[in-house]
């Protein structure tokens, strides 16, 4: 997986190809433009087990979000949600029942059952 911090710090997320081809192609049929734009991911409170995972396109990233790319993609990340999500991957699956985004964190200790929220 190749990821390059945009900002000289550690890279908070990695993201699979998939993940980002996906993400490009939605930020292109979105109009933006993939040079400046991204995905930001962030953590907010809510669902069954306290925490769940955000997703949307910004424009441009804020001052002080860590930012990454990776296979062409632009992620963003502020600093509160860094430290639930550091160290984590977003990917893309797709089959025959469900098709999303899905990120694999190594600091949850417990995840609701459907799997939209979690807690570390």
């Amino acid at each position: 997986m190749s990821a390059e911090a945009v900002d000289g710090g550690e890279t908070p997320v990695r993201v699979t190809e998939a993940a980002a081809s996906e993400a490009l192609s939605l930020l292109e049929s979105e109009g933006l433009d993939t040079d400046v734009a991204g995905l930001r991911l962030f953590v907010q409170q809510g669902g069954c087990a306290g925490l769940s995972y955000g997703m949307r396109f910004d424009d441009e990233p804020e001052p002080d979000d860590a930012v990454t790319e990776h296979h062409g993609l632009r992620i963003f990340v502020d600093p509160a949600s860094q430290k639930y999500i550091g160290g984590s991957t977003l990917d893309y699956e797709s089959g025959l029942q469900a098709a999303g985004f899905h990120v694999e964190n190594p600091n949850v200790v417990s995840e609701c059952g459907c799997g939209e929220s979690f807690r570390t």
